[in-house]
């Protein structure tokens, strides 16, 4: 199983939509590198659920339910979706500025790739920042 970091603007797309929608697509993405994590992703691999820009924390957990297919909001063919479900909310949401703060968080690549919208996390790192929603 892998880790993987998925951002979304709360005013698009929040924690609350993911939960009533059910199992849905995770589309819209646009940037290579983010669509070539897309493609790495497998089932049951575990995201965390991340809400951008105005509030920059980390809110829940979603699983990797279908692997990736053409993303059919995307004209030009290049891009594809994974659908997710949720899984269960944080504890408590952790913020950007809290990862920052933690020195075994200083290479995650939210930090180092901030606008990446979706990234890998390492095993210590989804471990680490479950620590941080429980205290």
């Amino acid at each position: 199983m892998k880790y993987w970091l998925l951002k979304s603007e709360p005013d698009t797309w929040s924690w609350e939509n993911q939960v009533d929608e059910g199992p849905s697509m995770w589309d819209g993405v646009r940037n290579y590198q983010a669509r070539n994590n897309l493609m790495k992703m497998k089932k049951k691999d575990l995201c965390f659920f991340y809400h951008s820009v105005s509030e920059k924390k980390i809110i829940g957990i979603v699983e990797v339910v279908k692997e990736f297919y053409p993303d059919p909001t995307d004209t030009s063919g290049k891009f594809v979706v994974v659908n997710v479900k949720a899984r269960n909310k944080l504890k408590r949401p952790v913020s950007l500025e809290e990862i920052k703060s933690v020195n075994k968080l200083s290479g995650i690549a939210l930090i180092k790739q901030s606008r990446l919208s979706v990234m890998p996390i390492s095993k210590s790192e989804w471990i680490e920042i479950l620590k941080i929603s429980s205290s």
